[in-house]
């Protein structure tokens, strides 16, 4: 049996085994995807906000060619620190099922390569999921169409296309000012009438002065009511009519949502409201003992609040809590 076993392999995940690993105690992480696969989502040329001390887990120094990472850098570097503390990743096991066990709990993974699933018992099981794999729908429709993503990651394909981006946040802005500097004819519909208060302060000043030369379009205080093959469908506030915009590719950049379903089915309680699980902030123990979250998980519908840099820091203390407690002794014992 496993002293804890993780779901999710990305920054705050590996801040868990490696604290683990600090310990001395077992732990395998298990996720769906590759390792940091939430970093992946991120622009191909984007550069991190945060300086690289500020993203080091373990101790192991992140050494950047700039002041500030790149996407490139940063998954070479979680990669070095996973082969450094030589951590158990199962990457490509999906975790399906979770249940209580005697003395923990039981995980059911399924592998796309293999026909019988793995079924691994450990005493602990923290959740380090993140947000990334459940983007926040639209709810229009069209939204299906293959030509819609809820996803940039590079601006190349849509030179001198007509691109819709949906949005008003840091993903949408930044994904407007790489597209148009490539060449794409860009309109974003935002149901604001201004850009969200966390847009990066850097970036502010590039994207308004792109919107005031008319090189990037906007429709402020509207919303998308249906995606066609060739055009988007948007209704301003307070205005019965509808208007089209033509569109070749639709980006619907609206921000990001954890999947609390496996937290939900092992008896966590989720404030309805916030989306926060119910947890204590200094071990990061949930309603369930044994069971932990870690990471932005923490900040339920407010993904602004945690970061890698904060998130890293639970690892710590789940395994200062984990150590605390007093062993289990055997029947009879």
């Amino acid at each position: 049996m496993l002293d804890l076993a993780v779901i999710g392999a990305g920054p705050c995940g590996l801040a868990v085994g490696v604290a683990a690993k600090q310990a001395r105690l077992t732990c395998s992480l298990f996720d769906k995807g590759p390792v940091v696969a939430s970093l992946m989502r991120y622009p191909l040329y984007m550069t991190f906000f945060s300086t690289p001390e500020k993203l080091e887990i373990g101790g192991v120094p992140f050494v950047t060619a700039a002041e500030k990472p790149s996407r490139r850098e940063a998954l070479a570097y979680y990669r070095k620190v996973a082969e450094f503390f030589e951590l158990d990743v199962r990457q490509y096991h999906e975790v399906r099922r979770v249940a209580r066990a005697r003395d923990g709990f039981e995980l059911t993974a399924h592998h796309p390569g293999k026909t019988e699933p793995e079924r691994v018992v450990a005493r602990n099981l923290i959740y380090a999921t993140g947000y990334f794999e459940s983007p926040n729908p639209l709810g229009v429709p069209g939204e299906e169409l293959a030509h819609v993503s809820h996803f940039f990651v590079e601006a190349h394909p849509y030179w001198q296309q007509r691109v819709v981006v949906v949005g008003g946040g840091n993903s949408a802005v930044e994904a407007a000012l790489e597209l148009h500097r490539v060449g794409a004819r860009v309109t974003l519909v935002h149901f604001l009438g201004e850009f969200d208060r966390g847009v990066k302060p850097w970036i502010l000043p590039d994207i308004t002065n792109r919107v005031k030369e008319g090189s990037i379009a906007v429709r402020w205080c509207s919303r998308v009511v249906e995606i066609r093959s060739d055009e988007v469908v948007i209704r301003p506030d307070g205005d019965a009519a509808s208007y089209r915009l033509p569109a070749d590719f639709v980006l619907a950049l609206t921000g990001y949502r954890a999947d609390l379903s496996l937290l939900r089915a092992i008896g966590v309680d989720v404030d309805e409201t916030t989306g926060v699980p119910r947890h204590d902030r200094e071990t990061m123990q949930t309603n369930v003992p044994g069971v932990y979250i870690a990471g932005v998980l923490a900040s339920g519908l407010d993904a602004n609040k945690i970061f890698i840099e904060n998130g890293r820091e639970h690892g710590g203390r789940i395994c200062d809590h984990i150590k605390s407690k007093p062993p289990r002794v055997a029947p009879g014992g």
